[in-house]
């Protein structure tokens, strides 16, 4: 069969438009702190190894079908295989071992954090907690703010199954195992707003499992918590009548439910059910009616069924949590 004109140049193509369509607040090639950066910089010296190598194969492959046919010598022969199968892969892996063992020792972080966060993963959601420097905790949930230039210890367990917790523009990701704390350290350089996901096939909404990381200046980050620990305000009365209060909390006004994700300040949160969905009235009353519609094997269940005037002051309470 006859090969149609500049197929062999797709693969490549599809690489590069792949490369160019990676969006820096989930990139890992795009990094904001030394932890990505030194990331990215393995990946690109590896990659540039691997080209080589591969250069100098695709070479060989080309004298040998191309080149001029006459006898070699037994001697040419060993000392070919010596060089190409022996000595070239040994000093080619070596150096690059080399390169990436000297990256190591900047992966130690010694001393006390400046800010301890812990971060529970759930089916499928994130249970967030900052830890005060006095003790005291402030919980929220399916987002992660830090302050920019200071050194941040996220404590990573799970509550079911093995999630996985990686912000790719600020460092590797690390597996959050139930029973078990896991803990890693980054210190953002750049403000801004990434995209975390759950990097671990964790059940059927896995793909929508994502929180928004938000870096900003110190002075930004100490306001906010102080607002985030505040109690919230509003009339929960058809929220508890529904039964809400059950698995979720607001700081403040229902104390009981600690299940779902706490909801104090709700609508300070700029996405909903985890990254799913933009946090907008219409959204919310979505996902009120029917959240495994949105999300496959949430946990929530519906209340498409509640009177529209519940519904729709359950609605202005939630809006109005900010």
């Amino acid at each position: 069969m006859a090969r149609r004109r500049g197929a062999g140049w797709r693969m490549p193509a599809l690489g590069l438009m792949t490369l160019a369509a990676c969006k820096a607040e989930q990139s890992a090639l795009h990094p904001a702190s030394q932890d990505a950066r030194d990331v990215a910089t393995l990946f690109w010296v590896m990659t540039a190894g691997g080209a080589v190598i591969w250069l100098i194969m695709m070479g060989i492959v080309v004298y040998a079908v191309l080149g001029r046919r006459r006898p070699v010598s037994e001697r040419f022969a060993d000392r070919f295989i010596l060089t190409g199968g022996v000595i070239f892969p040994t000093v080619v892996l070596a150096a690059l071992l080399v390169f990436g063992l000297r990256l190591l020792p900047g992966a130690w972080h010694p001393g006390a954090p400046d800010l301890r966060i812990h971060v529970t993963g759930e089916q499928f959601w994130w249970r967030v907690v900052y830890e005060g420097p006095d003790g005291a905790r402030v919980e929220t949930a399916n987002q992660v703010r830090l302050p920019k230039g200071q050194e941040v210890e996220f404590h990573l367990s799970a509550q079911d199954v093995i999630h996985s917790f990686w912000i790719p523009p600020l460092g590797g990701k690390l597996d959050m195992i139930p029973g078990r704390t896991n803990i890693l350290r980054l210190t953002a350089d750049r403000t801004g707003t990434f995209r975390g996901i759950c990097a671990e096939f964790c059940g059927m909404s896995h793909a929508l499992m994502a929180f928004e990381a938000v870096v900003e200046e110190p002075d930004a980050f100490a306001a906010w918590l102080a607002a985030e620990a505040a109690p919230a305000r509003g009339d929960a009365t058809a929220f508890t009548r529904a039964g809400c209060g059950a698995c979720h909390g607001v700081r403040g006004l229902v104390e009981e439910g600690a299940v779902g994700p706490d909801l104090t300040h709700l609508a300070r949160r700029t996405t909903l059910a985890a990254g799913t969905l933009p946090m907008t009235r219409a959204a919310l009353a979505a996902w009120l009616a029917n959240p495994a519609a949105i999300k496959p094997d949430a946990r929530m269940p519906a209340y498409g069924d509640l009177p529209e005037a519940e519904r729709e002051a359950i609605l202005d309470f939630l809006m109005g949590l900010k």
